[in-house]
């Protein structure tokens, strides 16, 4: 579909159109639609900007990166669609690797997000291993790589599912969302939470951790250190509440 960029909902409308192509390709689950269209509402409410608070969390979010020892990247059907050339960008920069990592069981479409995402430049993306398993989960998203998830210390988990946002937690994992839905578990539960539309936080995050590459750990952990997820979501909520 060939959205007029005049158009006042351009890009909302284009980010609805790529994940709505990433259900054609089988990238996206159909459920991933109904995922979209409730993060989309809260875009509306939010102002459809990054706001500060964000942008506090995408600070914090480039120095834990940073101090990782094994950073590993999560990707699901959604973010396959909607940023695959920024999140392959994103892992060639902190570095980090990429594992694919998906609610609804298909190994079909596991292995088509790890083919989009080399299309786009991806070298080494790791796919679940069933001989391997997170613990506190039930649903398909426990199996992980064991090069990947399994010994990650971060792990970055954009567009993510609540529950393994807190199982990540419970193995002893920090974990960074992007979530607009401030009162969600996923942004609730994760040790930062960046409460911003993931097209407009990528591009962000990239350039941040560019910047950061020139400072010392002390100066990265005072950032992580003087950072509260808390103060954050109760930021994001206040705004929307203004409404």
């Amino acid at each position: 579909m060939k959205i007029p960029k005049l158009h006042p909902r351009y890009e909302s409308l284009k980010t609805r159109d790529l994940t709505a192509e990433g259900v054609k390709k089988g990238i996206t689950s159909i459920h991933g639609l109904i995922a979209h269209g409730r993060g989309e509402a809260f875009d509306y409410l939010l102002g459809e900007r990054t706001n500060d608070f964000a942008k506090k969390s995408v600070d914090s979010a480039a120095a834990l990166l940073l101090l990782a020892k094994h950073p590993v990247i999560s990707v699901n059907g959604n973010v396959a669609a909607l940023v695959p050339k920024e999140i392959v960008k994103l892992s060639e920069i902190i570095p980090a690797k990429l594992e694919v990592n998906i609610f609804h069981t298909s190994k079909q479409r596991e292995i088509r997000i790890k083919k989009h995402l080399e299309k786009y430049g991806a070298k080494n993306v790791l796919l679940p291993d069933r001989k391997y398993q997170i613990k506190y989960m039930e649903s398909n998203r426990k199996y992980v790589n064991p090069n990947g998830i399994l010994k990650a210390d971060v792990v970055f988990v954009p567009l993510e599912d609540g529950d393994r946002t807190e199982a990540l937690i419970k193995n002893g994992k920090k974990v960074i969302a992007i979530d607009l839905n401030p009162v969600s578990r996923t942004a609730q539960k994760a040790t930062i939470t960046i409460v911003d539309n993931i097209v407009r936080a990528m591009p962000l995050l990239a350039k941040t951790i560019k910047q950061y590459k020139k400072y010392n750990k002390n100066k990265l952990n005072n950032i992580v250190n003087n950072y509260s997820n808390k103060k954050i979501l109760e930021e994001a909520i206040k705004k929307i509440r203004k409404l």
